[in-house]
């Protein structure tokens, strides 16, 4: 009986240490200059963002974030800041989970996406110079 029940039959969605997984590998992938202005970011996988994090952005559906930058972007650090928690890229894994089911990118592109797009905020870049970003490099 087992001979005849698909594979696919047998998968299930990567647990939250199997995504961490992927989103090291996926930040590995990215170019060395990149990355290495991205030393002191950390990379934190969760199901969801907090109550608190989704009220204080006024977000009503956990499924609307599937990822955030918090900590202080480079233009805006001083060296004279001392105390400061760390730069934090936070991924959602089941927003993104649920995203990569309705569209046709593999997970690790979705996840490249949304790791690239908050390391961006890292830099400094606002949603609106991201879009222009992306915008430009579909023409």
């Amino acid at each position: 009986m087992s001979e005849t029940i698909p594979a696919w039959r047998s998968q299930s969605a990567p647990s939250l240490a199997e995504f961490e997984g992927l989103a090291m590998e996926v930040f590995r992938g990215l170019p060395e200059k990149f990355r290495a202005l991205c030393a002191d970011v950390v990379i934190q996988v969760e199901d969801f963002a907090t109550d608190e994090v989704l009220d204080h952005m006024g977000i009503d559906d956990p499924f609307d974030l599937m990822g955030l930058f918090q900590g202080v972007g480079l233009p805006f650090r001083s060296e004279a800041i001392s105390g400061a928690m760390p730069n934090m890229i936070w991924l959602y894994r089941r927003p993104i989970l649920d995203y990569w089911a309705e569209h046709e990118d593999p997970l690790g592109a979705v996840i490249a996406h949304v790791l690239v797009h908050e390391i961006g905020h890292h830099f400094g870049l606002s949603d609106a110079d991201m879009e222009a970003i992306e915008a430009a490099a579909e023409d």
